[in-house]
Order: C-alpha cells, then sequence, then structure tokens
C-alpha cells in the first residue's frame, strides 16, 4: 500500500460539507459587508450581507466581531472562487419559522420590530422570520397612518400559520382589546359615584369631551363642564389636557362626568347675595323679544323684563341693550326653589320718575 502525500493527508484531514448542511465556525475576518468563517474545511465560508439580514447597508462589523461563533447554512461548496459560499439568514428563517409555529400552536405573545410599513399593514420579522400585521389587526381603533410604527417593536399573537404559502399573520388587535377590558374591569371595581378622579382629554366632540380614566372613558357634557354657560367643548379643552372630574353616574361601561362641584355652585349664597332688595351688576349675556337675562355670576342668570330696562316704552330689549353690556339693576324677586331671579332698572329711577307699573316675573 502506498504512502499518502503530505498534500493528501491534509485533505483527509478536512470534513466533508454538501449544499443545505448546517455548519458551525469560527469568525477569522468581518468587513461591512462580508464575514468569512474557519468552518474547518479546506476553503474558509463567507457570509455575504445579503445573506447576513434583510436589512439593507447593515455594517457587519458592528454586529459580528473577530472570535465569535456562528451557524451557518451551506449554500454553495464552491462559490467559483474556491470559497464556501453560506447563508446565515436563511437558516436563521427557518429556525424563525419554526419558532413562530410554536407561538401559533400556543398563542404565546411575540414582541418584535417594525422593519417595514406597507399600504395594508406592518411587517415584522422573528429571527429572520417575517409576520404580516394587516393594518385593521394593528390596534383596535382605525389608524389611517401607519408610518408611526416604522421601528418601534410591537406585541402580537400568530393567528395564521402557512409557511408553505408565506402567510404568516400577526394579531396586534386582539391584546389591546383584552388589556383594556382588564383595565376597564379593574377601573369599574374601583371607581364609585361621588368619587373625585383625574383625567386625560382623549377627544373633543361639539357636545362634550371624553376622558380617559385609565381603563374606560368617561363623557363630561358640555352642560357639566360649568356651572356657567360653554358656547363650545373646543373653546375650554383639547386632547391632552388633565382634568379633575367626579364620577356622576355609571351606567354598566357608560360613565358620565361632571365638573359641577357643589361647593362651588352659585346658588349656595344666592338668597343672601341676590335678596329682594339688593342691586346687583351684571352682563347682558342673552335677549328674547320680552326681556334680557342677565348674567349675575357663572350659572346664575336673572330676567331684566323689556318692561323694566325704562321707564320709557321700549319694544324690544335689543333695542336699548346689547349682549355682552354692562348693567346694573335692583332685584325685585327671588324664588330659590326654581332658580329665578327677577331684574329691574327702572327700579333704581328717583321714584318721582319711575312708574308704578307691576313688575312681571320670569314665567
Amino acid at each position: 500500500m502506498s504512502e499518502m502525500s503530505f498534500e493528501q493527508m491534509l485533505e483527509e484531514s478536512f470534513k466533508t460539507i454538501r449544499n443545505g448542511e448546517v455548519v458551525e465556525g469560527v469568525v477569522i475576518g468581518v468587513k461591512p459587508d462580508e464575514i468569512i468563517l474557519n468552518i474547518g474545511y479546506k476553503s474558509d465560508g463567507i457570509i455575504t450581507r445579503n445573506e447576513y439580514t434583510n436589512e439593507a447597508n447593515v455594517d457587519l462589523t458592528t454586529v459580528v466581531s473577530v472570535g465569535d461563533t456562528m451557524e451557518a447554512k451551506v449554500l454553495k461548496v464552491n462559490d467559483g472562487e474556491g470559497q464556501v459560499l453560506l447563508t446565515y439568514k436563511r437558516l436563521a428563517a427557518e429556525k424563525g419559522s419554526k419558532r413562530l409555529e410554536e407561538a401559533f400552536n400556543n398563542q404565546e405573545v411575540l414582541t418584535a420590530k417594525v422593519t417595514q410599513v406597507l399600504s395594508g399593514g406592518l411587517s415584522v420579522v422573528v429571527d429572520e422570520a417575517r409576520v404580516f400585521i394587516p393594518a385593521s389587526l394593528v390596534s383596535d381603533t382605525y389608524e389611517k397612518d401607519l408610518s408611526k410604527y416604522e421601528g418601534q417593536e410591537i406585541s402580537f399573537v400568530i393567528t395564521e400559520f402557512n409557511p408553505r404559502k408565506r402567510r404568516i399573520i400577526g394579531d396586534r388587535k386582539q391584546l389591546l382589546v383584552a388589556e383594556k377590558a382588564e383595565k376597564q374591569k379593574e377601573l369599574m371595581e374601583r371607581i364609585h359615584v361621588g368619587d373625585v378622579v383625574e383625567g386625560t382629554v382623549k377627544n373633543v366632540t361639539d357636545f362634550g369631551a371624553f376622558i380617559d380614566l385609565g381603563g374606560a372613558d368617561g363623557l363630561l357634557h358640555i352642560s357639566e363642564m360649568s356651572w356657567g354657560r360653554v358656547e363650545s367643548p373646543k373653546k375650554v379643552f383639547k386632547v391632552g389636557d388633565t382634568v379633575k372630574v367626579f364620577i356622576k353616574d355609571i351606567n354598566e361601561s357608560k360613565i358620565a362626568l361632571s365638573m359641577k362641584f357643589e361647593d362651588e355652585n352659585p346658588w349656595n349664597n344666592a338668597a343672601e347675595k341676590y335678596a329682594v332688595g339688593n342691586v346687583v351688576t351684571g352682563v347682558v349675556a342673552r335677549m328674547t323679544d320680552f326681556g334680557a337675562f342677565v348674567e349675575l355670576a357663572p350659572g346664575v342668570d336673572a330676567l331684566l323684563h323689556v318692561s323694566q330696562i325704562s321707564k320709557e316704552h321700549v319694544e324690544k330689549p335689543s333695542d336699548v341693550l346689547k349682549v355682552g353690556q354692562k348693567v346694573e339693576a335692583k332685584v325685585v324677586d327671588f324664588n330659590e326653589e326654581d332658580k329665578k331671579i327677577s331684574l329691574s332698572m327702572k327700579a333704581l329711577l328717583p321714584e318721582e320718575e319711575a312708574d308704578t307699573e307691576e313688575v312681571p316675573t320670569e314665567e
């Protein structure tokens, strides 16, 4: 039997590899676009940037260091230049696919970074395996612009796993719905009618504002925003404002809120402040054909009947008064039960000038 040459013995000392085989190697060189591995074969293994990751323009020197141990899959035993062409991302994708299958079967919650915002949803990558989250399953509310999710880490579950058709679907919406339901349950168990709470303005409409109470939204109706008049909620609140309110009513999952705190009720000391005979100052708030309503304080309006504006005949209040005008008048009638006050400007005139016409009261 003839002796083997040194070259033959050296050749025999290296292992044999095949296309598709998974090999392990040590990084002996790294460039921004290429990794060189010693895989115990007669030729070194090469992983190009495109075969390392799907992310564009990654500098491989920032993710791999000389001396690192890596697993890769053989694409070509000879790439034409005597080197072994390897892939890291395809092996990772295979492992990622198995990981996703396990998560799908176990309904496990996964967290991954959004790598791409598409017209119909989001693309995330788990161990180089792609998951598509349709726009309808991204949030529990409609979102027209999904660009804010670019680069964000989000949690989701796999609801459809079909790698043969390259259809792996994620769902973030059901997690948000479940989380909200749990928070709502906790909140409803904690709050009671009359409780004073703080919340954040979530949305403002023409009829009120929706306040996020940290688990559920409550409605602060325009009529409950102040003891005085509020022309438009949008002039008072903006999204993001922090407000102090109290729970006025709870009806199943509906929460009614109010800012009309009883200790701030302007009618608390009205009997003394607006007693008959007192002279008061107010601002004309609105007018009708029969009289003008004068705001004495936020939430306290009094009627100045057209017959009590002047000693002379006044056809309608708008002939002599205007909204926003400051007026002085005497209280001629006070009805605390019905919260009605009647005023007279004419009663302040000298006795000889004022007529004796009976003072009408608000009906």
